[in-house]
């Protein structure tokens, strides 16, 4: 396989990343298993249903299948988001999800890149902002911070999950900022999960504040996690893209091989 033939990767994406059961398991997070689904509840973030393809099942029993996840999360009173992949079947799954009460959300693109090139690419930041690498509670608060600053929405439980995850397992994810050297002020941050068992190391976060944009910081994020990956052995890297990034990563080597939309139930 090369490294940019698409309907490969696709593949490797499908038997390497689906499900996505975390790995380790953060304290209080718990996984069930309805027939061909993976229920994953109780993450700060809400619950998560995912699994690598439904099995062919269809019509009536489909609908039961989506109708009792519905059931089970409102009992919960917790939210929970449906990963719908683009080439997932049947091809009316999103109808379905939504006569039941899932409302679709931003369709982002499913991109994927070697790692060797980037790493060979040493990040440079702008001047006057720094990369590091952090674990410290005050710093996870720092990025929610940023986060609900830059989407203008109450982001502050995404401290509790990394907090969460690293507490479960610090080999399994970093998390890195970018900030002004003079203030400490965060701009922008993300996070690599690698991916045990796969050739996948996975890029999450980037959001980065509007005066900062434009700068390559966002450039460099990526690419100082492409050699925290390269050190670790993993050879390709995924990323669940917005249409602000997804250009900048094409630019990097990327390649886009399928979408996916997050259909989420809010009881």
């Amino acid at each position: 396989m090369t490294d940019l033939d698409v309907s490969a990767l696709r593949a490797a994406y499908d038997h390497q990343l689906r499900p996505e059961i975390p790995d380790p398991m953060p304290a209080g997070v718990t996984v069930e298993r309805d027939g061909p689904l993976v229920r994953v509840l109780g993450q700060s973030s809400g619950g998560f249903l995912t699994y690598r393809d439904l099995g062919g099942l269809s019509g009536a029993e489909l609908d039961e299948l989506i109708v009792r996840q519905r059931e089970i999360f409102a009992r919960r009173g917790e939210p929970v988001e449906w990963k719908l992949v683009e080439h997932d079947e049947p091809a009316d799954l999103g109808d379905r999800l939504r006569a039941a009460g899932f409302e679709p959300q931003a369709r982002e693109a499913v991109v994927v890149g070697p790692v060797a090139p980037l790493a060979a690419v040493l990040p440079v930041p702008p001047e006057g902002v720094r990369l590091r690498e952090v674990t410290a509670r005050a710093d996870l608060d720092r990025i929610a911070e940023l986060e609900s600053a830059v989407w203008g929405e109450q982001r502050l439980r995404v401290a509790d999950m990394l907090e969460k995850e690293l507490a479960a397992g610090v080999d399994r994810l970093t998390v890195v900022v970018a900030e002004e050297v003079e203030t400490g002020r965060v701009v922008c941050a993300g996070w690599v999960r690698y991916q045990a068992g796969t050739r996948f190391a996975s890029l999450w976060g980037g959001a980065t504040r509007p005066e900062w944009r434009g700068r390559g910081i966002y450039r460099a994020l990526v690419t100082h996690r492409a050699r925290l990956a390269d050190t670790r052995g993993f050879t390709l890297l995924q990323v669940d893209a917005s249409d602000d990034s997804r250009p900048i990563l094409h630019r990097l080597g990327f390649v886009t091989i399928t979408t996916t939309t997050p259909y989420v139930y809010t009881p």
